[in-house]
């Protein structure tokens, strides 16, 4: 099987080739990929033992960098190298200064992860919730290299839990320990035999806290907000957007709007203003001497929407209305009552704050219209349904140091 698994990757990696005559994106994999091993060459440093983190693009990154922050803190004397399959992921943290060295990871044949591996030569590699590159797996495991896998779920339907994933699950047997999400992820690989299991929660929830702990001020938009209730839309769609909208035509008062969109490219920022029926500005054209004067604000860079949520008083996450929601833990953390649309239910969080009244689902724009009255004139119900979602983040946190921890006793050991 190993003989497709492998005919596969050299087929998508020409697919790929294809599509970046004409997909950016595309072109990115590919560009960021030339000369890959020339450039890990010469600037690997063998001065200090190293420890490898992969992440497959942002998202995980932000799941696996408490745990990383925390290495840096605690084993001073290694290297952190951190490795990406996305450019959405690479090309927006290629420069944090978390880590020593950061690049894109080699597409995942047998001769790239006996080279890499060889070059490289980590102490330890940790895979952020679900990366499994099984040539990889296979060199590491080879050259006696511990895995760990942190904040990983698994899911019934998933291949390694199918007849014909046998022999991916027999690589993922190799795997030195899983620290998986919750009870459910365990008992599926207990299931399969593998044992090496911790439920260790969800580092996301470290982060989260971490972000409002050490939150950044953004006077332009606190003098935006005001004395205004501020509705915070991230990561939105158009289907998202066009439920905010019907609410912003009826012209609240009192009530301002920010808008981040999942993707701030030009073409998709000027359909968003062109649609929006109140006057808005972009956060990049936005001074002191102007933003107040505005009822919606664009934001138009990226990289800190998760700091922003500590001016909103109702949080609405985009998504739902697509393939599914996306964080809404970086609004829990900072107290707010949370809307969604009604693709969530992949999502434990999400569940579970519908459940313990932290966040609210809606499928339409009159059940948005609703909801969103009664939040805005409801001062009580507000501030409980802040206080459960702010708690909800508190109390979960934790699973950095059962990771380090673990870490640190592999380390010791070798």
């Amino acid at each position: 099987m190993i003989f497709f698994y492998n005919l596969i990757i050299h087929t998508y990696n020409l697919l790929l080739r294809i599509a970046s005559l004409f997909n950016p994106k595309a072109k990115q994999w590919i560009i960021g990929r030339k000369h890959i091993f020339d450039e890990i060459k010469s600037k690997i440093s063998r001065q200090k033992p190293i420890i490898w983190f992969h992440c497959a693009s942002l998202g995980e990154f932000e799941q696996g960098r408490p745990v990383i922050e925390a290495c840096r803190e605690k084993f001073p004397g290694h290297q952190i190298l951190l490795t990406f399959f996305s450019p959405s992921g690479f090309e927006i943290r290629k420069n944090y200064p978390g880590a020593d060295f950061i690049f894109y990871l080699p597409i995942d044949t047998s001769v790239n992860a006996k080279r890499f591996v060889k070059i490289v030569k980590p102490e330890i590699a940790i895979f952020v919730k679900y990366e499994f590159w099984f040539n990889y797996l296979r060199q590491l495991k080879k050259e006696n290299i511990p895995v760990i896998v942190v904040s990983a779920i698994f899911r019934p339907g998933q291949r390694f839990f199918k007849w014909w994933g046998t022999w991916q699950l027999k690589i993922l047997k190799t795997i030195t320990r899983f620290f998986v999400q919750d009870e459910a992820s365990a008992e599926l690989l207990r299931h399969v035999g593998i044992d090496q299991v911790t439920i260790g929660g969800d580092t996301r929830f470290d982060r989260v806290y971490q972000v409002a702990s050490q939150k950044k001020p953004f006077p332009l938009v606190k003098t935006f907000a005001a004395d205004s209730k501020i509705i915070l839309a991230g990561s939105t769609w158009p289907a998202d957007e066009d439920i905010l909208i019907e609410f912003i035509r009826k012209k609240p008062v009192g009530v301002k709007f920010i808008f981040a969109p999942h993707e701030v490219h030009e073409e998709r920022l000027k359909t968003l203003i062109n649609k929006l029926p109140e006057t808005v500005t972009r956060f990049s054209n936005a001074d002191d001497t102007n933003i107040s004067i505005y009822q919606i604000l664009i934001i138009d860079n990226i990289g800190f929407l998760s700091h922003l949520y500590q001016y909103a008083d109702i949080a609405y996450i985009g998504g739902g209305f697509g393939v599914g929601i996306h964080n809404i833990l970086e609004a829990a953390t900072f107290g707010n009552p949370i809307v969604f649309g009604p693709n969530y239910q992949k999502f434990r969080e999400a569940r579970e704050l519908i459940e313990i009244g932290g966040a609210f689902t809606i499928s339409c724009s009159n059940a948005f219209l609703v909801l969103i009255d009664s939040l805005l004139k409801n001062e009580s119900l507000r501030q409980k349904c802040s206080d459960i979602s702010k708690d909800y983040v508190e109390t979960k946190r934790g699973a950095t140091g059962h990771i380090i921890s673990f870490i640190d006793e592999v380390l010791m050991a070798k």
